[in-house]
């Protein structure tokens, strides 16, 4: 059966590398002035971390609700809502003291913004692709470490020059440049899959999956994602304020973000690459594997380049793990059932990076460190390797190409 891939599907690919490349540096905002941000509103670490986590949730959220109205507008129209969204929630952020944070981040930035351009945009370069939908997946995906690997120094050196609220106004400017005019010129409308049941076509709907309802497979998909991604965002939204509590200039911890998301971004190729050939549970098996070991690393490492190889570890690790949840949906499901399904997944996944992060300010407000918090993060991702080894146990054991195709 000839293929649904063309010149046009890397063309969309890359057009929401670009958007995501920016979009996922909003953020990273709060990340990397965490500390800034909880001194100038004079209030604990737990409320920029709070608002963190509000952004997340609306993101999942708003991946949800908004993947229905992206069926029915297109990704051009989507794309655009969203970068505006973003860009009037980083100026909202910096006007209404603590709830202008959570409003700004929690409703404009993560329901509107984010909850238009992260799973409806993935779910769009799914549709665009079908023998190398893994590869695809991990370069767009990707996006969130092209954004840790430039913003964190930029951020970090706005906020010693103009501090926070400038920074974020300059960036809300950058949003709106970037994502307008890409979404404008690149996404346009995917091809039409073909139908279940057809040799190389997805799945037939209502049929079991993994001898299982589909209901119930999502649910486990759903809170496996959880699970890996409550350790996932300790590091990845708390690695600055952890390592200049241990004497670490900022500048450094700021760079060290960037080599962790750095990492992420190189391996997460690889870790598409090789989901197109062994599926994507099995690739999500062996990724929350690393990230158990390499968030453990960072109980027991105090010392600057210690946690530099840490970092950079940890990237290498967690890298492959959502793009390979939505490899597996895609496989797993009907491609009419992905605007739905893939966001319900992907907003477990962003319940356990919101918990994980305002979990991490927590627990530091209530120790002083954030050691208990990583234990609980490795506590987390066993229990997510009991989920996922689950099912890829009901795995059949010969044919799987179904489950990357």
């Amino acid at each position: 059966m000839q293929s649904i891939e063309s010149r046009e599907s890397w063309r969309a690919a890359f057009g929401v590398l670009a958007i995501l490349s920016v979009i996922h540096g909003t953020p990273l905002v709060l990340v990397v002035s965490l500390k800034s941000i909880a001194a100038d509103l004079d209030v604990p670490r737990g409320v920029p971390a709070l608002a963190a986590a509000l952004q997340s949730f609306g993101a999942g959220l708003g991946g949800i609700m908004l993947g229905w109205l992206a069926d029915r507008l297109g990704a051009r129209a989507m794309g655009i809502f969203g970068g505006l969204a973003v860009s009037a929630g980083l100026i909202v952020a910096t006007q209404g003291g603590t709830w202008g944070l959570y409003i700004g981040f929690g409703v404009l930035v993560g329901l509107l913004g984010n909850g238009a351009l992260g799973a409806p945009m993935l779910v769009y370069v799914s549709r665009w692709f079908d023998r190398r939908r893994g590869t695809a997946l991990a370069l767009v995906s990707a996006g969130q470490y092209i954004a840790g690997t430039v913003w964190p120094t930029l951020f970090e050196r706005g906020l010693e020059h103009w501090g926070w609220r400038a920074t974020a106004w300059g960036f809300a400017a950058v949003v709106a440049a970037i994502t307008i005019p890409v979404a404008l010129f690149t996404l346009r409308p995917p091809p039409v899959i073909p139908a279940g049941g057809h040799l190389g076509g997805d799945p037939i709907p209502g049929a079991r999956v993994l001898g299982l309802r589909p209901n119930l497979v999502l649910f486990l998909l759903s809170l496996g994602i959880f699970l890996c991604c409550v350790p996932m965002a300790q590091p990845t939204v708390h690695l600055v304020s952890f390592c200049t509590d241990l004497g670490i200039s900022a500048t450094r911890s700021a760079a060290m973000l960037s080599v962790l998301l750095a990492c992420a971004f190189v391996s997460r190729q690889f870790w598409g690459w090789l989901a197109d050939r062994i599926g994507g549970l099995p690739a999500i098996l062996l990724g929350s594997a690393c990230q158990t070991i390499a968030l453990a690393l960072f109980m027991v490492t105090q010392d600057e380049v210690g946690l530099f190889a840490v970092a950079a570890a940890f990237g290498l690790g967690f890298a492959g793990l959502i793009p390979n949840y939505i490899l597996a949906a895609r496989a797993l499901f009907p491609a009419a059932e992905a605007s739905w399904r893939i966001p319900v997944m992907m907003f477990g996944g962003l319940l356990g990076m919101a918990a994980g992060g305002w979990m991490g300010g927590l627990v530091y407000d209530a120790y002083g460190s954030y050691v208990p918090s990583f234990a609980i993060g490795v506590g987390s991702n066993l229990l997510n390797l009991v989920v996922i080894g689950f099912l890829v146990s009901r795995l059949p054991r010969r044919g799987y190409r179904f489950a990357t195709a």
